[in-house]
């Protein structure tokens, strides 16, 4: 597994991420099994959410690595607060209190990564920047990111920030590229050359964000995954056909597509089979041409310029 650096740099991880939102249906024996899997093919930061099985999942995940020092200095953690039942709240009291509930149930001292899940629109920049400088002061988290959010959301909270922001966690598949279509498409008047995001590829580029993507294999918001449906009939010939001549299973290739740009995205996996979690780990060392980039992305249904 190839790795690569977060944000600024000071911070190394692997190219792949396990996605822990599932791991709350397993039992804690299968999600050691999981996890295992995950660090034998050298995955080392693991994301959460405060919300991923009401908690569960990071109670399951402490149980299953058997937390201790040893294992904690193996592991980057990453977890994600903000989402609450109707409504988002970036108040410096939700925030500490989220902090403090993932680190009890992670049974850790510290957290490497907090993200902001979702965009707060009350939210008060000073309040956050607050927040995080107790949070950080105190060793209970060392970096901190966001996530689905603009660039101008990021610079109004980095206008305040001690500690900037180094991760923007966004939408990102074969089927979803909103972000690279509008750069693809300047100057057309198509719908594919609307920015709805900002330029947050280009932003993320230019300010040393590290993206992270979320439901690679997913089409539309969360209507399905793109691979084997016979939706995408094209996609799927294209995909098959590469990961044949690769030597790979479709899902690595799926993975590799993204890892291929030279924004050098940290794609986040949230399968809880095992098989599967290998397979698509073999997308860190597959090398695909330009020439392969762009049939992939024409045959999902994009034209280009």
């Amino acid at each position: 597994m190839k790795n690569i650096k977060i944000g600024n740099g000071e911070l190394s991880a692997s190219q792949i991420s396990l996605g822990c939102m599932r791991i709350a249906k397993l039992s804690t024996a299968q999600a050691s099994t999981l996890i295992n899997t995950a660090l034998d093919q050298g995955i080392n930061i693991f994301d959460h959410a405060d919300i991923y099985g009401g908690g569960k999942s990071e109670e399951i995940f402490a149980e299953a690595v058997g937390m201790n020092s040893n294992v904690r200095e193996k592991l980057i953690l990453q977890t994600k607060c903000g989402i609450r039942q109707g409504f988002f709240d970036f108040s410096k009291e939700h925030i500490i209190s989220s902090v403090d509930a993932s680190l009890k149930r992670l049974n850790t001292e510290y957290i490497d990564i907090l993200l902001l899940h979702r965009p707060d629109t009350l939210m008060e920049p000073e309040e956050v920047a607050e927040v995080f400088d107790t949070l950080h002061n105190r060793g209970k988290v060392k970096y901190f990111g966001v996530s689905n959010q603009n660039p101008m959301q990021i610079e109004l909270l980095n206008k305040y920030l001690n500690q900037k922001i180094l991760i923007n966690q966004l939408q990102l598949s074969i089927t979803n590229t909103g972000m690279i279509d509008s750069g693809l498409n300047v100057n057309m008047k198509i719908d594919p050359s609307i920015d709805r995001d900002g330029s947050i590829l280009e932003y993320c580029r230019l300010k040393d964000i590290t993206i992270q993507a979320w439901s690679p294999f997913q089409y539309g918001f969360f209507e399905g995954a793109f691979l084997d449906n016979p939706k995408f009939p094209e996609l799927n010939a294209t995909i098959n056909k590469i990961a044949e001549t690769k030597g790979v299973t479709n899902s690595a290739i799926a993975v590799a597509w993204i890892l291929r740009h030279p924004a050098k995205i940290q794609t986040i996996v949230g399968t809880t089979n095992n098989q599967r979690l290998k397979d698509i780990c073999k997308a860190s060392q597959v090398e695909l041409s330009r020439q392969e980039w762009y049939e992939i992305y024409r045959a999902a249904g994009n034209q280009l310029p």
